[in-house]
């Protein structure tokens, strides 16, 4: 028996206004976009069009179809095991940065490549790189510490010649900096975006994942296979995201005049108050928190600046 069709939607609620992911996915046309999605798409338990969100490979197919689809992309791809990364929410994130880079330009979103952005932890993905140039038209510069993450990047961007020119990409060679030696004396930023790493430690990691995807199945998962993966870097660090956005503001606060504005994306609403403390002992001029969700999923971007 076909259980009763859901009723969706038109839109997804909590994106925002300008993403265009804010309808369900068309999937045959996706695939024309992108053949090689075809495998991956079969009627789910309600006869509906889909891939299956818990297979690695299915939510790496989508994404490039995503990419090509949406945004132009020729050629997009990962490692195995990196982080695969949501394209939509990703989006969202870029949205509410022009909004907030629109209330300087009386109400206006720059675009262009003048406009320049630093990616704090660009990942071997280059999705933040990707989605902005190509909805604005900004220009990045993205740091990572892992090499390997950067030469997936730069493989990305060498392969796709709407990017190139605009995005450089940097290793970050001190595990325990953020800024320095990726900005340089006399150089400024628009913007600094960050999606830092939100797990303390590797355990803590591993459950996280179980707990998750245990509640997205509806029953008790032992040993879960990361569907959107990740490597260490990219899922955790000591302290978690709590201690890593610490570290950022204070490194900010020696950059002040280098970056318009300064944001981070916060996962955990209870790590709100340590983070506004931080700021007001920085001397943070302005602080703007910006709530985003994606579904059941909220999230938030704390924003700050100096000048």
């Amino acid at each position: 028996m076909v259980p009763e069709k859901r009723e969706h939607p038109k839109e997804k609620e909590g994106l925002h206004p300008r993403n265009l992911h804010r309808e369900r996915y068309d999937f045959e046309e996706l695939i024309r976009s992108w053949p090689e999605l075809t495998p991956f798409v079969t009627k789910n338990k309600f006869q509906e069009l889909s891939v299956d969100f818990f297979d690695p490979e299915a939510v790496k197919a989508l994404n490039k179809a995503l990419l090509k689809h949406f945004y132009g992309l020729d050629y997009w791809d990962i490692p195995d095991g990196y982080l695969c990364p949501p394209v939509p929410g990703r989006a969202d994130y870029l949205h509410y940065l022009a909004d907030l880079l629109a209330i300087q330009n009386d109400g206006k979103i720059p675009i262009g490549s003048e406009v320049r952005c630093l990616d704090i932890g660009v990942g071997a993905n280059c999705i933040y790189p990707i989605l902005g140039n190509r909805i604005y038209g900004w220009s990045f510069v993205g740091s990572d510490l892992d090499p390997l993450a950067i030469r997936n990047a730069r493989q990305i961007v060498a392969k796709n010649t709407i990017l190139t020119g605009d995005i450089e990409l940097s290793v970050q060679p001190d595990p325990n900096s953020i800024f320095n030696n990726i900005l340089k004396p006399g150089e400024y930023f628009d913007l600094v975006l960050c999606n830092p790493p939100f797990h303390a430690s590797a355990s803590a990691a591993r459950v996280g994942s179980q707990r998750k995807i245990s509640r997205l199945k509806g029953k008790k998962i032992a040993a879960p296979v990361l569907n959107f993966g990740g490597q260490s870097n990219e899922l955790w660090c000591p302290g978690g995201e709590e201690q890593f956005i610490g570290k950022m503001i204070v490194e900010s606060s020696h950059w002040r005049t280098s970056v318009g504005w300064f944001t981070v994306l916060v996962a955990m609403s209870k790590h709100l108050p340590v983070i506004y403390h931080a700021l007001k002992m920085a001397g943070a001029a302005e602080v703007t928190t910006i709530g985003m969700s994606q579904g059941s999923k909220i999230s938030r971007i704390v924003a700050w600046r100096f000048q």
